[in-house]
């Protein structure tokens, strides 16, 4: 038995449209088909929960959508590269200022001044202003050179340079203005050296002074405290140098008159080993004054 189908030619009812657009069964004629109805009732509920479910999840999804799109839109200002935006920069980089070479404290650029030059304090006598004599220049009662000791023997100074110079050398002391020649000797074992050491008022007068000696320019022996007469009338070997604004002499023979020769060691050894000490003593005075002026 078919209930709510109506006769043949009629058409069927729709769960899904309104009463007012169902078929017309007529008032007393035909009988709802009750099973049918509640059929579709249960499909409309059905239908309505998976709208209901279904608009939940896309939802879900459109906000979930929505927090990546605010979490790349915050980190990814320069295309998203934020691994690279990020790498350098500590927490609270807004908090940084950009520029901070307004705090950063400013010196002025200094410089140490430079050394002094020992010897510029000993090439005039405007800056050579320590005290001088033989003594001072050669302290102590004798010198130790290696393993060679040689005893200090008599001393002498004059302002007068020509007195204590012969042959050539008392005109190239007075032409170029010699203001001292101080003298000091040494013996060791049969030789003698006297030393001798002419001052000048610029290194400019000493140099052309070494310039203007000879061979023959040569210091008078100095005698005494037990060194007899020596380099008057044999061969004695002489040295010349100079520096700043001293030239010294040496004048090295034995001391029993005999001639030194070219193999006469001692006598050469003797000769240079003062005219090294010579030039050291010099040099150090030099370096004493430097230093006293750096330190005031």
């Amino acid at each position: 038995m078919s209930y709510g189908q109506g006769g043949q030619g009629e058409p069927p009812w729709d769960p899904w449209k309104p009463g007012s657009q169902q078929p017309d069964w007529g008032s007393g004629t035909r009988t709802p088909d009750w099973a049918a109805l509640a059929e579709a009732s249960e499909t409309r509920n059905r239908r309505r929960r998976l709208l209901v479910i279904g608009g939940s999840a896309i939802a879900t999804l459109a906000v979930g959508a929505a927090v990546a799109m605010a979490v790349v839109s915050a980190n990814g200002d320069n295309g998203g590269n934020t691994a690279s935006n990020q790498s350098g920069k500590g927490p609270g980089t807004a908090a940084v200022p950009s520029d901070t070479s307004a705090s950063a404290p400013s010196f002025a650029p200094t410089s140490a001044p430079p050394p002094l030059d020992p010897k510029d304090f000993i090439s005039s006598a405007k800056k050579d202003t320590a005290p001088l004599s033989p003594d001072i220049l050669f302290p102590g009662s004798q010198l130790t050179m290696g393993d060679r000791v040689y005893r200090k023997g008599p001393t002498d100074s004059a302002t007068k340079c020509a007195t204590g110079a012969q042959k050539t050398l008392p005109k190239v002391l007075t032409d170029n203005g010699c203001t001292r020649l101080m003298r000091v000797t040494y013996s060791k074992d049969g030789v003698a050296v006297t030393v001798g050491v002419a001052v000048f008022d610029t290194a400019a007068q000493a140099a052309k002074a070494r310039t203007q000696a000879d061979t023959k320019s040569i210091i008078v022996s100095l005698p005494g405290q037990g060194v007899p007469t020596f380099c008057r009338k044999s061969v004695c070997r002489s040295t010349t140098n100079f520096y700043g604004r001293y030239v010294y002499f040496t004048l090295a023979g034995f001391t029993n008159g005999k001639d030194a020769t070219t193999k006469s060691a001692d006598v050469f050894t003797a000769g240079d080993d003062l005219g090294e000490f010579t030039f050291r003593q010099i040099r150090r005075r030099g370096e004493a004054q430097a230093s006293s002026a750096a330190n005031r």
